[in-house]
């Protein structure tokens, strides 16, 4: 389990920091109004207003807890990286833990 960003929640969404190797950025996860059925749930800015991502609502049934599916590109990037932004016991802040598992 490989953290790559820590958020706090917002009235909107969510804001935080995502640190990879190569990626070093403030960032900000804003709800999507009136999300169309397959469409994300929220938006993925860096740098303002540079959009990099978005994510999905999701409820695990394995721990009964929600949690955002996340999706971030860039064409910098060799292929989309995709995480998980969660609530750690014990934690104030969510955070976004990164999968190699391909999704697309």
């Amino acid at each position: 389990m490989a953290t790559i960003g820590t958020f706090t929640s917002t009235e909107d969404g969510f804001t935080g920091t995502i640190k990879t190797l190569n990626l070093n950025v403030k960032a900000r996860i804003n709800r999507v109004e009136n999300p169309s059925d397959k469409g994300p749930h929220f938006r993925i800015y860096a740098a303002g207003a540079v959009e990099i991502g978005a994510a999905w609502q999701k409820h695990s049934e394995q721990t009964g807890r929600d949690y955002l599916s996340v999706k971030l590109d860039d064409p910098s990037f060799p292929a989309s990286i995709y995480a998980t932004l969660t609530e750690v016991e014990g934690e104030k802040e969510l955070q976004l833990i990164w999968s190699r598992q391909n999704k697309d």
